[in-house]
């Protein structure tokens, strides 16, 4: 069996590389039986099966063909695939089942609640604000944030820019450790969406 130590510097506790099961590995990936695979690296099908069965080590003309055939460079044959992750996480929140909270200027609804280490925030909001001189200075914090206005006419108040109306179906993205404010301007408070990202 062909095993490729890491380079000084890497994890000398993980188990080096095996060259065979990683380029078996990579070759049924993409689906491809062994003729196809070495017709691909331009290899006889005898020498790829000695090399994923450990029976030979490849010269660096091999491994370059084998590269170029499976798409990928000569450090990806040794690169031990990525630490499996969780990714098929969803939060569903069906209307009006939102966590609600509550403050003087705004009603936040917050969506995907029940889903931890997320790295957005995202919430409806009612804004009930009228004035500026409802809020107590700026709101910000780290991260950036994106609105869209869902329902009525809003105001957003920002630091470094003049005031902008926003009315339903317009959106703003910024930075959110500018200052930033928003106020409703309609007959009725007015709704977005707002989201924020968690750094």
């Amino acid at each position: 069996m062909i095993r490729i130590a890491r380079e000084s510097g890497e994890d000398e506790t993980s188990p080096p590389v095996d060259l065979g099961a990683r380029v078996r590995e990579l070759r049924k990936a993409r689906g491809w039986t062994l003729e196809q695979a070495a017709g691909q690296a331009g290899l006889a099908r005898s020498t790829l099966s000695k090399i994923e069965n450990g029976q030979m080590s490849p010269t660096y003309d091999a491994l370059k063909k084998l590269a170029v055939g499976l798409e990928i460079s000569v450090p990806q044959l040794f690169t031990p695939p990525a630490a499996e992750k969780i990714n098929g996480r969803m939060a569903v929140t069906k209307s009006g089942d939102g966590s609600a909270k509550a403050t003087t200027t705004y009603e936040h609804e917050l969506l995907g609640d029940t889903l931890r280490k997320k790295q957005m925030l995202p919430y409806r909001a009612r804004i009930r604000a009228r004035s500026m001189e409802e809020f107590d200075g700026w709101v910000r914090h780290d991260g950036e944030e994106f609105l869209y206005v869902l329902t009525g006419v809003i105001t957003l108040f920002t630091e470094f820019y003049e005031p902008v109306e926003l009315r339903r179906g317009d959106s703003a993205y910024y930075d959110a450790t500018m200052g930033h404010n928003v106020v409703s301007t309609s007959a009725e408070d007015a709704t977005i969406l707002w989201v924020t990202s968690l750094v």
